[in-house]
């Protein structure tokens, strides 16, 4: 009899779309979010031992990148959105099943009035309510190899930009979310495409539109407005 893969939890995340968000975990770890549990799922017992483990891995699902046909190649971003790839050697989200895979660290285990066991989690590249199919335990001793080579990856510089946030568009956002935003707008969200120095971009977070230029290597804050 043919499993059926099950949704098992929601994250909570502050990025209501999915512009903006880092192209992979841990990138920026001030970035948190909640993962709210279906109730079948929200027992005690199932999280015993969990608070050992620093880091998890999340499956999860590319909700908002479905097609309906996949392609055996794909452009990734970190090339510059014009080299194509074999599918299999990216982490694009188009894929022939939408499943993602993310490694995030735990920052505490909590229990909800409303919704039992809620796992926060740092280092986030997820949408607000991508659904969860799996979370298990990262293990150092197996899951961490040094003397990895990655690919293309490794050939093409990382780089984050200089942000230029005025002290009066930064106090429009709360506290708490500063530091989460400066560390996403570091990674240059913008479509790898897109190079066009007079051009405003707007970001979703937190309850906040948060606008920007980029010119060169620096990323400037122009407006900050409450949706």
């Amino acid at each position: 009899m043919k499993s059926e893969i099950k949704i098992i939890a929601h994250i909570r995340t502050d990025f209501p779309t999915k512009f903006g968000i880092p192209r992979q975990s841990s990138l920026a770890d001030e970035l948190t979010g909640e993962i709210i549990f279906e109730p079948e799922y929200r027992q005690p017992e199932a999280f015993r031992g969990i608070e050992e483990f620093s880091h998890l891995w999340l499956l999860w699902e590319f909700s908002e990148a479905k097609r309906e046909h996949w392609s055996a190649t794909v452009k990734p971003p970190r090339l510059g959105g014009k080299v194509r790839m074999g599918v299999f050697a990216t982490r694009s989200p188009f894929r022939p099943n939408p499943i993602g895979l993310s490694c995030v660290r735990l920052v505490e285990l909590r229990f909800d009035e409303t919704y039992g066991p809620v796992l926060v989690v740092a280092g986030v590249d997820l949408m607000d309510k991508t659904p969860i199919y799996d979370v298990k335990p990262y293990l150092p001793y197996v899951d961490a190899h040094p003397e990895a080579i990655g690919g293309f990856g490794d050939r093409v510089k990382a780089h984050e930009l200089e942000v230029l946030f005025l002290d009066e568009l930064r106090e429009r956002l709360p506290e708490e979310k500063l530091a989460g935003a400066i560390a996403f707008l570091k990674q240059d969200p913008r479509p790898a495409v897109h190079k066009d120095p007079a051009r405003v971009y707007k970001i979703a977070y937190a309850g906040y539109d948060i606008h920007f230029t980029v010119e060169a290597e620096r990323l400037t804050v122009v407006d900050v407005v409450k949706l």
